[in-house]
């Protein structure tokens, strides 16, 4: 349980400090706008690298994986389902409500829950590759496609994800790790400085968009915003334990941890994205607010049952 309140407490006051600053307009209207787009062009991409690049390729590929998927896939195809057939929302906004919905905090919030309640910080690994490699390069191709030009040939189709530096970054991560080939010092540093940035950077500009923002779930994205939150702590979690339990099968420590990563709350990148392109930012800020909130008790409660 200490591990929970640490990693949340963390967040908490990084946020917090956002909000201060936006509140006191002491650095200016545009700068939840530039720290956004620093981010997700310079910090992000650097620390998606050094994370990828020295990542356990083996320990990736597990049976935690598979959970993963299967959860992550299940929660965004239903929140799909649901805002595009039932609401007719457009492609973008539907993108990103299917991030929130299952794209989680496994990084800040994920990797100290993983060392204090279960031991182990591999245990994120999966659910981190998952996403990186996968889950954002994918909803870029949608939101490039929705955001962009209308008409594109096939070679601008083909090569758009390359553009990302996200899933550049992730990609080159991706080939340093699997060649087993380690980058000197010299090349590295400056990336480590960098991607020391990110997650404050993330955090600190998410604070700062929280400042004269409407109550978190109303108006008109409050419909998605109650689905995405429902999905993301309710019916992540309840999916990964049924699959890991009784699906596969698992031993009860790997139950725990893919029940735990799966309750985790939206990842603060998901405001980040949606803030570079434009579209989805009051469903991703209000979403990350109000799921991070709901899962406070939904880990410490899995936790307590698990002991």
């Amino acid at each position: 349980m200490q591990g929970v309140l640490n990693g949340f407490a963390v967040i908490v006051a990084v946020i917090a400090v956002g909000y201060l600053l936006g509140r006191g307009g002491v650095l200016g209207p545009e700068v939840g706008g530039v720290l956004s787009r620093v981010a997700f062009l310079v910090a992000t991409p650097a620390l998606l690298f050094t994370t990828v690049s020295r990542a356990d390729i083996h320990a990736v590929i597990s049976s935690v994986l598979v959970v993963t998927v299967v959860s992550a896939t299940a929660v965004a195809a239903l929140f799909v389902l649901i805002a595009k057939l039932w609401w007719r929302r457009p492609v973008a906004e539907t993108t990103i409500g299917a991030l929130a919905s299952s794209y989680v905090n496994a990084a800040n919030i994920g990797i100290p829950i993983a060392v204090y309640v279960l031991g182990d910080a591999s245990y994120v690994a999966p659910v981190l590759m998952f996403q990186l490699v996968v889950m954002a390069p994918l909803a870029f191709v949608f939101l490039e496609n929705a955001t962009g030009p209308r008409r594109r040939s096939l070679l601008a189709t083909v090569t758009q994800p390359l553009t990302n530096p996200v899933t550049v970054a992730c990609l080159l991560g991706l080939t340093v790790g699997l060649t087993g080939w380690t980058p000197p010092e010299p090349l590295m540093r400056p990336v480590e400085l960098v991607a020391a940035m990110a997650v404050p950077a993330t955090l600190l500009a998410y604070g700062l968009s929280l400042h004269g923002a409407p109550v978190p779930g109303s108006g008109d994205t409050g419909p998605e915003v109650r689905l995405a939150v429902a999905l993301k702590a309710v019916a992540q979690p309840v999916v990964a334990y049924l699959v890991a339990r009784f699906a596969l099968g698992l031993p009860h420590v790997l139950v725990l941890a893919c029940t735990i990563t799966a309750a985790l709350p939206t990842a603060q990148n998901v405001f980040v994205y949606a803030a570079h392109y434009g579209r989805g930012t009051v469903l991703a800020r209000d979403s990350v607010l109000l799921s991070t909130v709901a899962a406070l008790p939904v880990l410490i409660g899995v936790a307590v049952l698990a002991t």
